[in-house]
């Protein structure tokens, strides 16, 4: 079977325009040009759970306090969001609200939607860069060779840590003899 996840372009809507406002005699001034169209696109990628059912795919599509997922969408202006039997943590929860309205994704099998709504001159790049990010992502790898996991690992660890970073150094310049080392403790 096929471990690359299915892709579908779920809806696609050109529904405003960005440029000259309206005028009282309805004039729109020049003609607007195809890419100054605002328009939204959804992507549907399925995680391949039934070929990897032993596979913590959220976990490593959200990072450590969903950081991961956060990126993503910073990097490329599209929102993720992770659908499906499985996407709510609390199984009981996910029962009960399982057939509500608003949650009868619950009902289909685990899925990413990837939401954008963009002028229509850089929707598909980014589009396109946030599907080749997470597919990466839903390609499972062995842990001991997973570089992905170690940095979150890492990223969780200093997150935890009684001491974190404030500011890193410009330029790698030595720490002062007079600071702790740019590192404050964590009020407790």
């Amino acid at each position: 079977m096929n471990s690359v996840p299915q892709t579908h372009l779920v809806w696609e809507l050109s529904h405003r325009r960005v440029g000259v406002p309206q005028g009282a005699m309805g004039w729109q001034g020049p003609p607007q040009s195809p890419s100054s169209y605002i328009v939204k696109k959804i992507l549907r990628l399925e995680v391949p759970t039934d070929t990897y059912p032993n596979f913590n795919f959220i976990g490593r599509l959200l990072g450590p306090r969903g950081n991961s997922l956060k990126r993503i969408e910073a990097s490329t202006g599209c929102r993720v969001f992770i659908r499906g039997k499985g996407s709510i943590k609390d199984s009981g929860k996910e029962e009960q609200l399982k057939g509500r309205p608003g949650y009868e994704h619950l009902s289909e099998p685990l899925h990413i939607l990837i939401e954008a709504e963009l002028p229509a001159n850089v929707i598909d790049a980014r589009l396109a860069k946030a599907q080749e990010i997470l597919e990466e992502l839903l390609k499972p790898v062995d842990e001991s060779q997973d570089y992905y996991k170690r940095q979150q690992l890492r990223e969780l660890a200093m997150l935890n840590s009684p001491l974190r970073e404030e500011s890193p150094h410009p330029g790698g310049a030595p720490p002062s003899p007079f600071s702790n080392g740019g590192m404050k403790r964590v009020k407790q």
